[in-house]
């Protein structure tokens, strides 16, 4: 039976030293964490549970599995900037991706820049002017029931809007699932192949972004076909979701898209209960042992509503940025977000608050 290891930030820390000592960098010093759980697990089952702090870890890593040396080499990875045209995005701090939706029917803002394109050209401009390092453009809503979209109405929507946000200079990302839709928004522009099916639903999408050698964030979800939403079902849902990823990680390589450009998103709202959507956000940490960056799609999702008295999807934004600062709490670099503006406002406070030209942290240390 296949044994499998997982090695879990347990315990973060706002510097390389903490109460209980040495703390260790996290994707390339985004975070720090002084405590790990390595779990073990055989037949989809936990078995083992050692906790370590980073100065007993280090001394047990030459008799743990290679597995566990190869995450542990992970955590630390510092990646490189995503290269979006002549915009290059550093993955050595949280960046914001700003949500432009050219659809009838999306479940935050349907409708709403679909219609007349001065609206949504303006709304574009001001998430780039208030900071969003990218633009992420969809024309398909893959809300839980929403209809399929044909390719070419999907192309009609999306292709004007990255041409504009194209002239204007902005880093794209196209938000999709099917190769004509990819190869269209490259041509008119777009930098980055954003999609929530991890290159499977159409089996000549991996092979397009490997020959188009841009960067591709892999998203999860539990359904294929059209029903992305479909048998969303866990032994353990933190590690399953990391499984899974992983897998996805090694098909894109083996396909020849280059690590570098790899970014892996856990697919918060995707098939998961609010429960379990909890469970990964709180879990985000340990995604830094795939050795990719991650992205955190977390914004206005139903688990905010469900959080906070049912509210609609307009009224969750203090839910969508405590969410957004959990993810730069956990060195989340890609940030998906409808609200820019607060999110990076957030951002700078965030990283105020663990600049160490302005607080002197050794007064925190034990």
């Amino acid at each position: 039976m296949t044994q499998t290891f997982y090695l879990r930030p347990i315990a973060l820390a706002e510097s390389p030293q903490s109460e209980e000592g040495e703390a260790v960098r996290l994707a390339g010093g985004m975070v720090y964490a002084s405590r790990f759980a390595l779990i073990e697990r055989s037949g989809g089952k936990v078995t083992a549970r050692t906790r370590y702090s980073a100065g007993e870890l280090r001394t047990a890593l030459p008799s743990l599995p290679d597995a566990v040396r190869v995450q542990w080499d992970n955590l630390q990875r510092a990646h490189a900037p995503l290269q979006c045209g002549p915009r290059t995005i550093r993955m050595d701090q949280p960046q914001v991706m700003g949500i432009l939706n050219i659809t009838p029917d999306s479940f935050s803002d349907g409708g709403h820049f679909m219609d007349d394109p001065l609206i949504a050209n303006d709304h574009a401009a001001k998430m780039v002017e208030a900071g969003a390092a990218l633009i992420d453009v969809g024309g398909e809503s893959t809300r839980p029931g929403g209809a399929a979209v044909w390719e070419g109405d999907e192309i009609k929507r999306v292709i004007p809007a990255i041409e504009r946000l194209a002239a204007a200079g902005a880093a794209i990302s196209v938000d999709t699932r099917r190769p004509a839709v990819m190869e269209a928004a490259l041509a008119a522009g777009a930098h980055l192949i954003n999609d929530v099916s991890a290159l499977r639903h159409d089996p000549r999408s991996q092979e397009f972004a490997a020959r188009s050698d841009v960067p591709v964030v892999l998203m999860h979800a539990p359904g294929e076909g059209e029903d992305l939403h479909a048998d969303g079902h866990y032994a353990d849902v933190v590690l399953d979701v990391f499984d899974w990823l992983a897998a996805r990680r090694d098909a894109a390589l083996t396909a020849g898209i280059a690590r570098e450009k790899i970014v892996l998103d856990p697919g918060i709202g995707f098939g998961k209960t609010l429960a379990e959507n909890l469970a990964l956000v709180n879990a985000l940490p340990l995604f830094h042992a795939l050795g990719q960056p991650l992205l955190l799609g977390a914004s206005r999702k139903r688990m905010v509503g469900a959080l906070s008295n049912e509210a609609p999807a307009h009224q969750r934004l203090g839910g969508s940025v405590m969410l957004a600062v959990k993810g730069m709490e956990a060195g989340v670099q890609l940030l998906r977000v409808h609200d820019v503006p607060e999110t990076v406002q957030a951002m700078r406070v965030w990283r105020g608050l663990r600049d160490a030209a302005l607080t002197d942290f050794s007064q925190l240390a034990g």
